[in-house]
């Protein structure tokens, strides 16, 4: 058998629109993107080309924001926070076919706990998603969210 030797590709941190003040934390992979003044990005986290996120706001470790997600200003992401832009809406994945894939965008002040999933979704201000959920619908009221799917509950 012949060895062959893999591709490889390092990660890195290009084509950073930023504000002032910006944090990024190494090792992380964010490019092509924009990132308000004053955002801060933790260790092991992927922001990837396209993606908007507004002043102040915070994206803990090991969070994954994809391409077509907008963050407003003075978000919360929190750690291992995962933003989905491929529903599946066909059957199966969609092979990097663009036009089968989803926007999200978060108003402002919005809190995404820990290992929560936003599927591609509008979600209003003042919301707050608790650990663990998974959003699948739209959110038009502020409030608390949790469960799978996620529900108001207060």
């Amino acid at each position: 058998m012949t060895e062959l030797l893999p591709q490889i590709r390092q990660i890195s941190i290009r084509s950073v629109a930023c504000g002032k003040g910006v944090v990024i934390v190494e090792p992380s992979n964010v490019y092509e993107c924009t990132l308000g003044d004053e955002v801060f990005v933790g260790p092991f986290c992927e922001i990837q080309k396209g993606v908007i996120i507004g002043a102040r706001t915070r994206v803990q470790s090991h969070a994954f924001i994809c391409e077509l997600v907008t963050i407003g200003a003075d978000c919360f992401v929190s750690h291992g926070a995962m933003f989905i832009n491929d529903s599946f809406a066909a059957g199966g994945p969609a092979r990097g076919d663009r036009m089968k894939w989803g926007h999200t965008l978060l108003g402002n002040r919005v809190s995404v706990g820990t290992n929560a999933t936003v599927m591609p979704v509008r979600i209003c201000d003042d919301v707050v998603v608790g650990a663990g959920a998974v959003v699948t619908r739209d959110i038009h009221e502020p409030g608390f969210y949790a469960g799978n799917p996620a529900r108001r509950l207060r």
